[in-house]
């Protein structure tokens, strides 16, 4: 009887065997039914890669309260929930996706966060304590040669051209010379931001070369009306905004669209559109209650005027700060960065398509016409 017993059992785990390597090799060898969501950029992104590097607490989220209002613990996320990512994610019916540096990370069936918070298009910004966009590129051909290695040449390629690629990018790079960064001072206004948009359409360039087609900004919010900024204001007046970078970021996204054309008109294929976040965030400072919230001046999380100070959860430097009780009233959860209702309605409108915020295409279309392909 135990020869039977161990015979049966035997084909019992074979056939256990062969149907997880089937669903396996569904997963992740018909990309011709798949696409995957690839996220470049800075702190509106990033969902945790700064917890895996060398860096100080002024570029990390990894503690409370961030996070408190959907996962209950801290992520690493500049928020205290999700990011427009997660719910792009959401919507286009895909898991969160996770961060490349997070070590559980192994297996990229649906895509890859590259962002890194203090992340700029140009390698001066933050250097040290951030992870540039180039570097996220290397990042992003070390995920691809393993892609490839898995699937082949032909079926990599077709996933990688359904796939979508999101970046929010540039920030940073125009808050640093207003920090005293001293590379702004060798160009011009308009000379900086080609330099700025140069590197990150750099990166598209060679992630076309790897079968990219779809890709999709956010334009830089304007960086003036942050609570931290406000704070620092050289000019007087009673927490107005700060103009002079805004002005800087107006010009960013005056010509992003522009280089992106170019792309367009020179590579077969290319396809493009931008998010107006400038604008959204814009007009809920101009009518927070329109919107659903209270308060647009002053962050949740913080403290000082403002609490325009960068002292959320008290690991920076400074270990007092205060916290609203609802920060679903509050337009920035920190000195920094929006909360998640409002990343949570930027995303919804991106995706729905309102052509006064995103152009040429919505989301939802890039997705679909993404999933179409053959």
């Amino acid at each position: 009887m135990k020869i039977p017993n161990l015979h049966f059992l035997f084909l019992i785990f074979t056939a256990v065997f062969f149907i997880a390597q089937s669903s396996l090799i569904d997963d992740v060898s018909s990309p011709e039914k798949r696409l995957a969501f690839f996220i470049f950029g800075d702190s509106l992104f990033d969902p945790g890669n700064n917890n895996f590097i060398n860096t100080t607490e002024d570029f990390r989220a990894n503690f409370t309260p961030y996070g408190e209002s959907f996962f209950k613990t801290p992520t690493g996320r500049f928020s205290d929930g999700r990011l427009v990512p997660d719910f792009v994610a959401e919507y286009a019916n895909l898991p969160l996706i996770p961060a490349y540096l997070d070590p559980h990370n192994k297996r990229y069936i649906h895509g890859v966060n590259f962002a890194s918070g203090g992340g700029g298009a140009l390698v001066e910004t933050h250097r040290g304590f951030a992870i540039d966009i180039e570097t996220q590129l290397r990042y992003f051909k070390k995920v691809e040669r393993s892609i490839r290695k898995k699937l082949g040449d032909w079926r990599a390629y077709n996933l990688f051209s359904n796939s979508v690629y999101l970046f929010s990018i540039g920030g940073n790079d125009y808050i640093v010379p207003f920090e005293g960064s001293p590379i702004f001072d060798k160009y011009t206004e308009r000379e900086y931001v080609n330099m700025v948009i140069g590197n990150a359409t750099a990166v598209l360039e060679e992630i076309y070369k790897k079968g990219g087609r779809k890709f999709a900004f956010v334009a830089v919010p304007p960086l003036g009306c942050l609570p931290h900024i406000r704070l620092v204001k050289k000019a007087g007046g009673h927490g107005s905004c700060w103009d002079e970078p805004s002005a800087l970021v107006r010009l960013h996204n005056k010509l992003l669209p522009g280089a992106l054309q170019k792309l367009a008109d020179k590579l077969q294929g290319f396809k493009y559109t931008v998010g107006d976040t400038y604008t959204m965030l814009q007009n809920r400072i101009d009518n927070p209650s329109k919107y659903g919230f209270k308060e647009e001046k002053t962050a949740c999380c913080g403290s000082g005027k403002f609490r325009g100070i960068y002292s959320c959860g008290g690991m920076r430097g400074v270990k007092e700060f205060e916290l609203c009780e609802n920060p679903n009233e509050y337009l920035f959860f920190d000195s920094y960065h929006p909360n998640e209702r409002a990343y949570e309605q930027f995303a919804k409108l991106m995706w729905s398509g309102d052509s006064q915020v995103i152009n040429p295409y919505s989301l939802k279309q890039f997705f679909q016409y993404a999933s179409s392909q053959p």
